[in-house]
């Protein structure tokens, strides 16, 4: 598994979408799952700089990724606010664009994008872990 830290800041989305889109492309993953993969990363780092740190704290978000036994894991660890995914409501996608609140979308993306997605606050920081299976 390779690690490595970023400051909490949006200016390093593109980072952080090639270090895991590298990982899966090196590791066999189709373009499908490579981009589901990204955006999923993605989403997940966004929601922890504006969210857990507020968007404009000086705070780190350390990211671990790799392949095992044909299964990518992606380990987020930050030490910003922490909160219950289980209290995001579902958005209403069903509804019209026009009707929709803005934001929402990204728990909902990273559970229907990753085969599995767990968080975990505690004494060491806020963990989220996503995993996707090679199809």
């Amino acid at each position: 598994m390779q690690t490595v830290q970023f400051q909490a800041k949006f200016d390093f989305l593109d980072e952080i979408r090639e270090f895991v889109g590298n990982i899966a492309r090196e590791n066999g993953f189709d373009d499908q799952a490579v981009y589901h993969i990204q955006l999923a990363a993605d989403e997940a780092a966004s929601n922890v700089i504006e969210h857990a740190y507020g968007g404009g704290a000086d705070g780190m978000l350390e990211i671990s990724c790799g392949v095992k036994a044909n299964t990518l894991t992606i380990i987020l660890v930050d030490h910003g606010k922490s909160f219950d995914p289980s209290e995001v409501p579902l958005p209403d996608i069903q509804a019209d664009l026009g009707d929709r609140k803005i934001g929402g979308l990204g728990i909902f993306l990273m559970r229907k994008l990753m085969d599995e997605f767990e968080y975990v606050s505690g004494a060491r920081g806020n963990t989220l872990t996503m995993t996707k299976r090679k199809a």
